[in-house]
C-alpha cells in the first residue's frame, strides 16, 4: 500500500513527538531520583575524643577557674553538657570496654585494666572485644571509614579491633611520662620523641584528611592528662609552661590524705603534680582546637558530630583521695573515680547551649549513639546491653520518666547511685557503705549502721542485686563464679579470678 505525503508527515511527527515526550520523562525521572538523593541527609561524620583520668571539676564549662580550657568550653557554649554521667567502673580498660560494647563488666568480662604485656602485647595478646559488636565495627558496617588515635588498653594493641582500618595507638595502658614514649605505628613499635598529646593530634588531623570525602569515625583517645606515677613528675614540655610556673591553683583541694589512700596520698597538695596534671589538660585542649578548626576548614563542622569524655574520673585531693578507685584499700566506687565530663556537638542537629541534668552513665552512651545515628546491633548471639538512650534529649530536648539510677561494679565493690543516695555492696569484704549525697556530697559519714536509714538500706541494696542478677553474664560474673578476662586486684577473694600475670602496679 502507498502511503499519501500527508501520512508519511503524519508519522514522521508522531515519532518526534514520542522521542521529545522520552526525553522528557528521562529528564523528569532523573531529576527526581537526582533530588531525593539530594534531599537524603549525608551519613555524619564522628569525632569521638576521650581523655584518660579526668574528672569534669577541671574544665572551664564545668566551673574551673584555674585551668584554661576554652576549645572544650566552646564545644559546651554550641552543644549539649550533661552535668552528672558516671562511668560505671573505677579504672581505664572496663569503662572503655563499656563505652564501644554498651556492656557492663560483668557483661564484657573486663574487670579490671589490663596490665603491661599479658593480653596487650606478645604471643598471647588477645581482643577482650573479640565477640562483641562494637562502635566501630558496626560504623564500618555502615560504610564510614574508622581509625584510632590513641590508648586503646583493650588488648592485641599491634593489630587493628574490626572495623578499623586506622591503627595509631601505644604497646600499653599506662603512662610514663609525655616525650621519648613507645607508640604503635604500621605494625610496629617505635620510640616517639615529640610531645604525645601534639602526636595523637596530628595523627587524627592526617585520619580527618585523607578520609574528608567519606563517612569517617575518629576515636580520638588523648593518654592525658593522667594524674599519676612518674608522668606528673616529668617536666612540663608543653606551651603551657609558664602558664602554670607559678600557679598555686586552689581548685585542688588540700585535705588530709584519707586512711583509705593506698598510695599516692603524698601528692595531695603536691604543686609540681598539680601543675603538671593542669598543663596536660590545657594541652590536650590545644589538639581540640586544631580538630575543630581543621573540621571548619574542610567545610566538615556542620555534619560532625563530636564527642567529648573521659573513661573515668581522678580525684586530686577531693575528699583527701589522689588517684581512682584502684588506689584505694579497700576498693571504692566514690564520686569522683565515677564522675566523667560528656559534650555532644552537632551544629545544626543539636541545640546549642544546653545543660542537661538528667543521672546517665558510661553503659547508655552506646544505645545513645546507635540510636542518634540510626544504626543497630547486628549480633543476635551477645548479651543484651542494659543500657538506656537518652538520644532524644540531644535534638528533642526532652525525655520523660527518665529513672536517675546509675549502677557500678569494680571487682568486689557494686554500687547503686541515685539523686540522693549511693550504697556500696562488697564481696566477702567490709564495710557496705550508705552514702547520703545531698548532705555529704564527699562521701564522708557512712550511714549504713544508722538504723533510722535501714529501710533506705534496704530498698537500695533488693535493687543493686535484683539489676545485677538481671543483666551480668554468668560466664563473667565474679560474685557467682565468674571469672575475669583481665585478672583482678582483689584475685584472692574470688573462686576463679582469671589470668594471674602481676598487673604493672599504675594502669
Amino acid at each position: 500500500m502507498i502511503r499519501s505525503s500527508s501520512a508519511l508527515s503524519q508519522i514522521s511527527i508522531d515519532e518526534t513527538f514520542l522521542r521529545v515526550a522520552c526525553s522528557c520523562l528521562a529528564f523528569v525521572l532523573f531529576a527526581v531520583f537526582t533530588t531525593a538523593e539530594a534531599d537524603e541527609p549525608a551519613k555524619p561524620n564522628v569525632v569521638f575524643i576521650m581523655t584518660d583520668n579526668h574528672g569534669p571539676w577541671t574544665l572551664g564549662c564545668y566551673g574551673n577557674k584555674d585551668i584554661k580550657t576554652p576549645h572544650i568550653d566552646r564545644l559546651a557554649e554550641e552543644g549539649v553538657l550533661f552535668q552528672r554521667c558516671y562511668a560505671n567502673n573505677a579504672v581505664c580498660s572496663p569503662t572503655r570496654a563499656t563505652f564501644l560494647t554498651g556492656l557492663m563488666p560483668s557483661q564484657h568480662g573486663v574487670h579490671r585494666y589490663l596490665g603491661a604485656g599479658g593480653a596487650q602485647i606478645g604471643p598471647g595478646a588477645y581482643d577482650t572485644l573479640k565477640e562483641f559488636d562494637t562502635l566501630p565495627s558496626l560504623l564500618a558496617g555502615a560504610g564510614y571509614v574508622c581509625g584510632l588515635s590513641g590508648k586503646w588498653h583493650l588488648g592485641d594493641n599491634l593489630h587493628p579491633h574490626k572495623g578499623f582500618t586506622f591503627w595509631v595507638t601505644k604497646p600499653h595502658g599506662h603512662t610514663m611520662g609525655f616525650y621519648d614514649q613507645k607508640i604503635i605505628e604500621k605494625g610496629k613499635i617505635r620510640l616517639e620523641p615529640n610531645y604525645l598529646t601534639d602526636f595523637w593530634t596530628d595523627r587524627g588531623i592526617e585520619f580527618i584528611e585523607e578520609n574528608k570525602d567519606r563517612p569517617f569515625f575518629l576515636f580520638l583517645a588523648y593518654n592525658g592528662p593522667y594524674g599519676l606515677g612518674s608522668s606528673m613528675h616529668e617536666r612540663i614540655g608543653n606551651r603551657h609552661k609558664a602558664t602554670y610556673a607559678d600557679a598555686a591553683l586552689p581548685s585542688f583541694p588540700r585535705l588530709p590524705a584519707h586512711p583509705w589512700n593506698h598510695n599516692y596520698g603524698d601528692r595531695i597538695g603536691e604543686l609540681r603534680s598539680i601543675r603538671k596534671y593542669a598543663a596536660e589538660i590545657s594541652g590536650i585542649d590545644d589538639g581540640i582546637g586544631r580538630v575543630m578548626d581543621t573540621l571548619k576548614r574542610l567545610g566538615l563542622d556542620k555534619n560532625t558530630l563530636v564527642i567529648f569524655t573521659a573513661d573515668q574520673g581522678l580525684a586530686c585531693g577531693q575528699s583527701g583521695f589522689w588517684g581512682m578507685g584502684d588506689h584505694t584499700r579497700p576498693l571504692t566506687g566514690f564520686d569522683w573515680t565515677m564522675h566523667v565530663p560528656l559534650i555532644f556537638h552537632h551544629p545544626g542537629r543539636i541545640a546549642a547551649g544546653k545543660r542537661v541534668d538528667l543521672l546517665v552513665s558510661n553503659v547508655d552512651f552506646m544505645p545513645s549513639m546507635l540510636e542518634y545515628l540510626g544504626l543497630s546491633w547486628k549480633n543476635r548471639n551477645q548479651v543484651k546491653s542494659p543500657g538506656r538512650s537518652f538520644a532524644k534529649v540531644l535534638t528533642s530536648g526532652q525525655i520523660d520518666n527518665w529513672d536517675n539510677t546509675v549502677f557500678y561494679e569494680f571487682e568486689n565493690v557494686r554500687s547503686i547511685r541515685t539523686n540522693r543516695w549511693k550504697y556500696i555492696e562488697r564481696f566477702r569484704q567490709s564495710p557496705n557503705e550508705l552514702y547520703d549525697l545531698v548532705a555529704d556530697p564527699g562521701e564522708l559519714n557512712n550511714l549504713i549502721d544508722k538504723p533510722r536509714h535501714a529501710k533506705t538500706q534496704r530498698k537500695l541494696a533488693t535493687r543493686l542485686n535484683a539489676y545485677f542478677a538481671r543483666v551480668a553474664d554468668s560466664k563473667w560474673d565474679l560474685w557467682k563464679g565468674g571469672t575475669s578476662k583481665s585478672g583482678l586486684i582483689m584475685r584472692k577473694l574470688f573462686d576463679n579470678p582469671g589470668p594471674s600475670k602481676k598487673p604493672h602496679k599504675i594502669n
